[in-house]
């Protein structure tokens, strides 16, 4: 009696020995397949009549354990497969089943790549149907592309001009000085000369800007004539600084002089008045220092007192032999703007070298610090300006002249402030 067939189980294997095919289906020669029994290490002990062999996991060389739905081979009544192909070494394809034409047994057949090809314009709806390159978004656009393209330009281009305005070096202007030849004289003597006070020079430098003196312009000149005008000067440069020197002229602000001494410079004072309205006009800062505070007073319509000793009899003298070592101390009026540049904790002690000073005020100055003992004005500043500013001292000389002068650096500091805010 026949056990009934588990369905789960395998199909028993069909050995061709026992079971040769029937003669009246002879195998048919086909140049393309070899029809030779399989060794035993390919299809495994033989099954013994009424025994059920047991399952087996299909391996890459064997056929040990075939599907039942498999197609058999018309030669062998083997399953389709297990016959090696002409391409295998040795006419083995059933045992290794890696040749071309030999399929190993019951393994799949080898792996072919499949390479699926795009729609022509790229997939539907997507940058290739544009022909725009693969890379862009889905969602992207003419128009959002270039917006981004104006938005990364104009990122590198604030990024430029912020290291501009942040880091290139300040160049400031400083006014010459002129010693007019002396009739009878040879050598430089009998030349005009320009020159810059060392220690007004080095002041500025010391906060790492470059300083350029800025020379009297000849566009009328019958020996070198130039195109160059001041206004070039004020257009190139950051900031101006008038340096001390000698008395602004009385003529300048339309007084006769009381004595023949006090006559002043009067080609100075056209030269550095055409010097200071172009700095003006440019909006670029201004610091004047002794002359050149007066200078500032008497461009706006203020006058002098053309000497104090004189004028202000009860005044302390402000100018002796001792020269920079000369001193006073300051008062600041309520709301004084130098006040809070400076935030002294003890009495401001300053130099004193001059013999003139400031005696109607000019329009939209206002008064910044006086001496404290007679009260002469000894700062000013213009309102209508982001930085205009005189200075009746000399704070280039206060280090040199010891601790106790004023540190003037946080005046230089605002100045050169407002130089890199007013650059452009």
């Amino acid at each position: 009696m026949t056990e009934p067939q588990d369905p789960k189980s395998p199909e028993k294997p069909v050995n061709p020995e026992a079971e040769p095919a029937p003669p009246s289906q002879p195998a048919q020669s086909n140049p393309d397949t070899l029809t030779r029994p399989l060794p035993p290490e390919v299809t495994g002990p033989t099954a013994k009549p009424g025994e059920v062999p047991s399952a087996e996991p299909a391996s890459a060389t064997g056929t040990a354990a075939q599907s039942a739905s498999e197609p058999k081979s018309e030669a062998t009544g083997e399953p389709a497969g297990v016959a090696g192909g002409p391409g295998s070494a040795g006419g083995a394809g059933g045992a290794g089943g890696s040749g071309r034409g030999g399929a190993g047994g019951g393994g799949e057949p080898p792996h072919e790549p499949t390479f699926q090809v795009p729609p022509p314009g790229g997939r539907p709806g997507g940058p290739g149907a544009m022909g725009s390159p693969s890379y862009l978004s889905a969602g992207d656009s003419p128009w959002s592309v270039l917006r981004r393209i104006m938005s990364a330009r104009f990122r590198a281009w604030y990024d430029r001009a912020g290291q501009r305005i942040t880091q290139r070096t300040l160049k400031i202007g400083i006014s010459a000085r002129i010693f007019h030849p002396e009739p009878g004289s040879k050598g430089l003597r009998s030349k005009t000369l320009q020159y810059l006070e060392e220690s007004i020079a080095h002041w500025v430098m010391s906060r790492d800007v470059l300083v350029f003196m800025i020379p009297t312009v000849d566009t009328q000149g019958l020996l070198h004539p130039s195109h160059i005008r001041l206004h070039d000067y004020a257009k190139h440069l950051d900031g101006l600084v008038l340096q001390g020197g000698a008395d602004v002229s009385p003529h300048t602000y339309s007084e006769a002089a009381t004595r023949h001494e006090w006559q002043g410079d009067r080609m100075r004072d056209m030269y550095e008045l055409e010097l200071l309205h172009e700095f003006i006009e440019a909006g670029k800062p201004i610091l004047g220092v002794c002359r050149g505070c007066q200078l500032i007073n008497v461009a706006f319509g203020g006058t002098l007192h053309q000497d104090i000793a004189t004028d202000l009899p009860e005044a302390i003298a402000h100018v002796t032999d001792t020269y920079e070592h000369n001193r006073h101390t300051l008062r600041f009026p309520e709301g004084s703007s130098l006040s809070q540049m400076l935030q002294m904790h003890e009495t401001p002690i300053v130099n004193s070298i001059h013999h003139q000073s400031v005696k109607t005020l000019g329009r939209d100055l206002t008064v910044e610090a006086v001496c404290e003992e007679d009260g002469v004005v000894e700062a000013i500043r213009y309102r209508k300006a982001p930085f205009v500013m005189g200075l009746q001292w000399h704070p280039e000389f206060h280090r040199a002249g010891g601790p106790e002068f004023l540190d003037c650096t946080p005046v230089l500091d605002t100045f050169l402030r407002a130089a890199r805010e007013t650059r452009f």
